[in-house]
């Protein structure tokens, strides 16, 4: 009796987290997928009619679609890695004085703090041709563009993206930082070794699996990014903005068409699927 109880005793411990996650997760997991295979309106959402991969066939021959999928992929891959690498070059040169100065990780953090939406709607307001004022500093050095506009609009969501989010790569890699030991580095100085060998050869490594976990987190979220880009552009004009997510929210909310909006949410799913369950089971290993 005693052995059996401890047998099912850490099933216990997990029941709550279970069950948590099947009401949050495995619910609304369950109702896309029959969504993604039925012929579903508003009017139609509590009795959906089965279809077959009818919206898959849609969705993967849709060049809608893949414009959406491709500029998210462009846009995720251009601004992580400029995160990344901006947070490794402000950890490492920002170290010595944050040692001394904690207050300032304060001020570092502080574009986190601010709602995407918000921080859409500020730049929407700076970037204004007629009254923002980053557009009327132009103007007095002769410059007459407006950055809401193409051909600029995409590098302009792509640094509003960076300067909001380098920070979150800085705290990741920064954090690493903290942890290479002193004495190693100290013994490769006496050693020999140049401040270019300490680099290379012990903070680089040592701050791999930090730039790796900064650099994962950060390409899938901005390859989900919707709220700064739907304010100031709506995905516009035509669909030179239009992000995966925003895709699926016009064809959800506007265009009523529930089915393929749920059946590209569920092929976005698939292809982060795989990279994580690859990614959990090399950190298990660990």
């Amino acid at each position: 009796m005693t052995s059996s109880m401890t047998r099912y005793r850490k099933y216990l411990f997990i029941a709550p987290l279970a069950l948590f996650l099947l009401i949050t997760l495995g619910y609304p997991l369950v109702t896309n997928i029959i969504y993604s295979f039925s012929d579903v309106t508003f009017r139609t959402i509590r009795s959906p009619r089965l279809i077959g991969i009818q919206h898959y066939k849609e969705v993967l021959t849709s060049p809608a679609f893949w414009g959406s999928f491709w500029f998210s992929a462009k846009f995720a891959i251009v601004a992580t890695f400029f995160e990344v690498l901006l947070g490794l070059g402000l950890a490492i040169a920002l170290a010595p004085l944050l040692e001394r100065y904690k207050i300032l990780l304060t001020f570092i953090m502080l574009p986190l703090m601010i709602a995407p939406v918000l921080m859409g709607i500020m730049y929407r307001l700076l970037l204004n041709e007629f009254v923002g004022p980053i557009s009327q500093i132009m103007q007095m050095f002769g410059i007459y563009v407006s950055l809401l506009n193409p051909p600029w609009i995409v590098g302009t969501l792509v640094t509003i993206e960076i300067l909001q989010w380098t920070p979150f790569a800085f705290l990741i890699i920064f954090s690493g930082l903290q942890s290479i030991s002193g004495d190693v580095i100290e013994a490769a100085r006496i050693d020999g070794a140049s401040e270019w060998g300490v680099f290379w050869y012990i903070t680089i490594p040592a701050l791999l699996p930090n730039i790796s976990i900064a650099a994962f987190v950060r390409f899938v979220d901005s390859f989900r990014v919707f709220d700064h880009i739907y304010v100031l552009t709506g995905g516009g004009p035509g669909r030179m903005t239009t992000s995966l997510s925003i895709f699926i929210y016009k064809s959800f909310f506007q265009q009523e068409q529930i089915g393929t909006a749920v059946a590209a949410a569920m092929v976005l799913l698939i292809v982060f699927l795989i990279p994580l369950i690859f990614s959990m089971r090399q950190i298990t290993r660990k």
